[in-house]
């Protein structure tokens, strides 16, 4: 099923196609995380990159039981938008040399990822809302509250634990 492809033909269809998108990002995040956490020498960085991937496993479980409340397995539809973040990602790791500044893009690619995240919870807590789905939204807000958090994480690290300003004053 293809983004606003036919196969979309009610607001039902189009709730759980965007269930189908951020239950297959999900499942992409939770193998991109271990390479950050890997690349990451920030030790703030590492812990919380390493905390929000026990939350991501966490959030698939809360996605399985959203699914099973709408009487479907659960199951992901290719999501080009977080394949082309992780991808962009990749790409912008294997370009820099100095730890501290990859410290930084870390933590931009990450709050990117986050940040694509919180659209697409927000938008099918608005749709499950309206749909009338609510046995299924506490998951999703509690999802969303989960991406907010490591959102601010990050800001923190890059903020007040000196992700920035380390790589500020690399050579």
């Amino acid at each position: 099923m293809g983004f606003f492809t036919k196969d979309i033909k009610t607001m039902e269809d189009l709730l759980l196609h965007g269930l189908q998108d951020i239950y297959y990002a999900e499942q992409q995040i939770l193998k991109a995380l271990p390479d950050m956490i890997e690349k990451a020498t920030n030790r703030d960085l590492a812990a919380g990159l390493n905390a929000h991937l026990d939350e991501t496993n966490k959030q698939v479980e809360r996605l399985g039981k959203v699914f099973a409340k709408l009487g479907k397995e659960p199951s992901g539809t290719q999501c080009p938008a977080i394949d082309g973040l992780i991808k962009e990602a990749n790409a912008t790791a294997g370009e820099i040399e100095d730890k501290a500044v990859l410290d930084a893009a870390i933590v931009a690619n990450a709050q990117a990822v986050e940040h694509y995240e919180m659209a697409r919870y927000g938008t099918l807590i608005a749709w499950a809302e309206q749909l009338g789905h609510d046995d299924i939204v506490r998951f999703l807000t509690t999802n969303l509250n989960e991406e907010k958090a490591a959102n601010t994480k990050l800001n923190t690290v890059a903020l007040r634990k000196g992700v920035n300003a380390k790589a500020s004053n690399a050579a």
